[in-house]
């Protein structure tokens, strides 16, 4: 079967091109790719939503995947080839003060991203700089760690929280993310864990996702100032405000959402209740590597949150699909090869 990759030429217009792999220069490694997802960062390529600066077309998307080393370039170890391996998206300087600094992921010379300003991994084979490999056992379900990109994101945020046993804490927005986080938090040992979502029917999984509660955004502002911890993952307008508001005075607040520019906070509560508050833009290295090691050990599983699965060849309708979601559609994996779609799981 010739080799694989789906184009987006520019918003709109998306192909299934043939793309035969690369033998890796210096420095890099060539992944036959298993799985990879599709998050609305991807309908933002295709509908022209990406904000200027953080694309570039023609664009082969596809930031979350995993697959398997099949060749590696000089200055590589060879102890790469075969190894079941997922990859960080940000592709920093290394150099700068925010790389030193461990920020990779706000790199000042200028923004970098496999599948947004690289090619992605929405192909049979994906190349890019062999530092940016994180090994996994060889037991590791590539299905589920294709998921671990937005496990990362998410996972930073935790990190910045610091979840400590027998809080009480929420997550608002019962999405991808928020479901991931939600797993991230619950492996704290909190007292109390509500995850906040305006659709209805995706109670069964966040409960599997360790929420002790799921509320409608309603019913959660007659909890105002009760949580520890708020993690805000919707990214929808007036998520951030109700975040804050959940709270208590000396709370703890992530934002890892972006909302629209006339979305805004009332800075007032901010400084009156003493928050602490903390914005997340991506993953760098170390949250990277915290969720693997919770994959590995079987305390993270993002297999949970995948409800659907679609051909490389099929990407347009995976695409439709998400754009039309609703509490029926997680996670939406792409792999070559796979044939059909296939529903994997309702919600």
């Amino acid at each position: 079967m010739t080799a694989r990759a789906v184009v987006i030429d520019r918003p709109g217009e998306l192909r299934v091109a043939a793309a035969d792999p690369v033998e890796p220069g210096p420095g890099e490694a060539l992944v036959r790719i298993a799985w990879s997802g599709i998050c609305g960062s991807d309908r933002e390529l295709f509908t022209g939503g990406r904000p200027d600066g953080f694309v570039r077309y023609p664009v082969v998307p596809g930031h979350e995947w995993s697959g398997t080393v099949l060749a590696v370039g000089p200055d590589v170890p060879a102890d790469y080839l075969g190894h079941h391996v997922v990859g960080e998206g940000f592709r920093g300087c290394q150099s700068c003060d925010a790389c030193r600094r461990g920020e990779n992921n706000l790199c000042t010379t200028g923004y970098a991203e496999t599948g947004f300003t690289s090619p992605g991994a929405w192909c049979d084979h994906l190349l890019l700089p062999a530092r940016l490999l994180h090994v996994l056992p060889p037991e590791a379900d590539l299905r589920a760690a294709a998921v671990l990109e937005p496990a990362a994101c998410v996972g930073e945020a935790c990190l910045r929280l610091g979840g400590v046993a027998g809080e009480r804490v929420a997550v608002v927005g019962g999405g991808s993310l928020g479901l991931l986080g939600a797993q991230l938090l619950g492996a704290t040992g909190p007292a109390e864990l509500v995850v906040v979502e305006p659709r209805a029917g995706r109670e069964e999984l966040a409960e599997a996702c360790g929420a002790t509660a799921v509320l409608t955004p309603l019913e959660a502002v007659r909890r105002c100032g009760r949580f520890d911890a708020v993690l805000e993952t919707a990214g929808t307008p007036g998520a951030a405000h109700l975040a804050t508001r959940l709270a208590r005075r000396g709370g703890r607040v992530a934002l890892t959402g972006l909302p629209p520019e006339s979305d805004s906070l009332v800075t007032a509560r901010l400084v009156s209740a003493q928050l602490t508050l903390h914005t997340v833009f991506g993953a760098p290295s170390r949250a990277w590597t915290h969720v693997v090691r919770l994959f590995t050990a079987g305390v993270l599983d993002p297999g949970r949150i995948i409800t659907h699965e679609f051909d490389l060849a099929d990407a347009a309708t995976a695409l439709d699909l998400l754009t039309d979601s609703g509490s029926q559609v997680g996670k939406i994996l792409l792999t070559p090869g796979s044939g059909s779609e296939r529903t994997v799981r309702p919600i």
